[in-house]
């Protein structure tokens, strides 16, 4: 299946009803963009790795990305279909995709704050490089997206942490 040639389709989990990439769920009363920015995605970033701004660069995509990503299935003739979307996520894509960049200052403060986000139900991901360019070769866990999700239960996760 080529990538680029893939059908994008999002499916509103609250009335199981599937639509393409840029229209809204036909159901939903929040149709439109998200110009009032009720909503937000915060990448959690491992502050004292002292990864190079590439490196960064490059955990903060694949932590944004691989909340969509994991609800990806893949369907005949190279559709792609993207489940569980919340009503906020596709607020967020439909929107100006808010997206604000945090650090901590341990593995144990990204993991924990990935497992709050996962017991508030709120979308997120937790990214482990393989190693093969920093960290020499050790599987290393180094962002967490928390979002997109609605501003308040993201700052449920994520307040007070300091900007990257």
């Amino acid at each position: 299946m080529s990538w680029l040639k893939a059908d994008y389709w999002y499916r509103c989990s609250k009335h199981e009803v599937s639509y393409p990439r840029g229209a809204s769920c036909p159901q939903c009363p929040h149709k439109g963009n998200n110009m009032e920015n009720n909503t937000k995605q915060v990448i959690v970033i491992r502050k004292e790795l002292k990864m190079r701004k590439g490196k960064i660069a490059a955990q903060v995509a694949h932590a944004a990305m691989k909340v969509f990503f994991d609800n990806i299935e893949y369907c005949d003739h190279g559709v792609m279909k993207i489940n569980n979307i919340t009503p906020e996520m596709e607020e967020w894509v439909n929107g100006i995709f808010t997206k604000i960049c945090v650090s901590v200052n341990s593995e144990e403060e990204l993991l924990a704050i990935h497992d709050l986000a996962k017991s508030l139900d709120i979308p997120c991901s937790l990214i482990q490089d393989v190693g093969l360019t920093e960290f020499d070769g050790v599987p290393t866990y180094t962002a967490v997206a928390i979002g997109p999700a609605k501003n308040e239960d993201v700052d449920k996760v994520t307040k007070g942490l300091p900007l990257l």
